[in-house]
């Protein structure tokens, strides 16, 4: 839907479990009527598709293409954005790290990208709009590099898509974005890291030129950033510092993706905000850890290591009084419209900085909301109905927008 005139708010349909296609289709249509009843909405609703690689080759085959595209139009829905993050499973078994495989140095990547443009480039011309995003994984997981041209190998992976991108729209008159998404314990996790990939790579004259007969100004247009507000706060990022440094470096950021991490204050041994963190290490994804104290930013790569080293240290004896202004911030998304979840917080208060940094921007980027951790948050966050919760959650997200 839009909001204040010029922003399509939506949210991620990766909150539905669902692979196949039938799965996909069979979960939004169930959904959507339910968001617009509980939203008391009447004009157009939109969905951000998440689609596995298995879901978009089934898409993309003209029966179910013709039904979908019939499913939008008749249901006043559109699609402004695609979440081409999680190429495989995402639901019911264990995802962690290979939820970045295949990468950027893949053609796996680049072929399942290309078709998620294309199916995007179809739907949006039914509904005249001429510009959307993808969004996409931060290159690679860093626990997956190891060779020295693993970052040129990403920057070609993505160059190639762009060239797709360019020719699409030369046919189509649709511009599509992929929107690179930082997040922690990846190759670009800060928007510092986002900055220099780009200039290094993406913006350098003599690269693409090796790897491509795109222009600057073409890659520029098709390739831009994913600002994850969950992501942003785990690293306690200063938004509007992140942000304008994007803008400096003439980085597009066509998709802020809204959401909020768990966040505790006293994480110390025996304290009660690590007593009730324990419930969320679970087993299914992957929960980054960003720890801040005096000394600075300390990082683990899941709650687990996060929650058995910080009792020790690395000599194994029992670690010393915590100074008190320790803080840890989690990759969790949980509700965006909570503050508190029991002893522990939210980073709610930076997702409110992010959307009213989102207010004053010239451009009109699209806004998802994606709390696809539903199916594992701890059982009293889910007493709701799952399309009730998803049309608080934007209705939460609607409203302070327009404040």
């Amino acid at each position: 839907m839009k909001v204040r005139g010029r922003f399509d708010l939506t949210y991620c349909s990766n909150i539905h479990a669902g692979e196949s296609w039938a799965e996909v289709r069979h979960a939004i249509g169930a959904a959507l009527p339910e968001v617009r009843r509980h939203l008391a909405h009447a004009g157009p609703l939109a969905i951000g598709l998440r689609l596995s690689a298995r879901a978009a080759e089934e898409l993309d085959q003209p029966p179910a293409l013709a039904e979908f595209r019939a499913f939008l139009r008749d249901g006043d829905y559109y699609v402004p954005t695609i979440n081409g993050f999680p190429f495989g499973a995402f639901h019911r078994e264990r995802v962690k790290e290979n939820v970045y495989l295949p990468d950027w140095r893949d053609r796996r990547r680049v072929e399942y990208t290309n078709r998620l443009a294309n199916l995007l480039a179809t739907l949006l011309s039914d509904g005249g709009t001429t510009e959307a995003s993808v969004s996409t994984v931060p290159g690679a997981f860093k626990g997956h590099m190891h060779a020295p041209g693993d970052a040129a190998a990403i920057a070609a992976g993505i160059l190639e898509h762009a060239a797709h991108l360019v020719a699409l729209r030369k046919s189509t008159g649709v511009t599509i974005v992929l929107a690179i998404e930082p997040e922690p314990a990846c190759f670009i996790e800060t928007a510092a890291e986002a900055v220099d990939f780009f200039a290094r790579f993406l913006f350098d004259d003599a690269f693409v030129r090796s790897q491509s007969r795109l222009t600057i100004d073409e890659v520029r247009r098709h390739v831009g950033v994913c600002f994850d507000a969950c992501h942003m706060a785990v690293e306690f990022e200063d938004h509007a510092a992140a942000l304008a440094s994007l803008d400096r470096a003439g980085i597009r950021v066509p998709k802020f993706q809204i959401s909020s991490a768990l966040r505790v204050s006293d994480p110390s041994p025996g304290s009660a905000g690590r007593r009730a963190l324990e419930r969320f290490a679970e087993d299914t994804y992957l929960h980054q850890v960003v720890e801040q104290s005096a000394a600075g930013l300390r990082r683990f790569v899941d709650l687990p290591e996060a929650l058995g080293a910080s009792a020790l240290t690395a000599a194994g004896a029992q670690a010393p009084a915590w100074p008190g202004k320790n803080e840890w911030r989690i990759h969790f998304h949980v509700p965006v419209f909570l503050r508190t979840m029991g002893d522990l917080e939210t980073t709610q208060p930076d997702l409110e900085t992010v959307l009213d940094l989102v207010k004053t921007r010239a451009d009109s980027p699209c806004l998802e909301v994606e709390t696809y951790t539903w199916d594992v948050l701890p059982p009293e966050y889910r007493t709701a109905e799952m399309s009730a919760a998803i049309a608080r959650e934007l209705a939460w997200t609607r409203q302070r927008l327009e404040a």
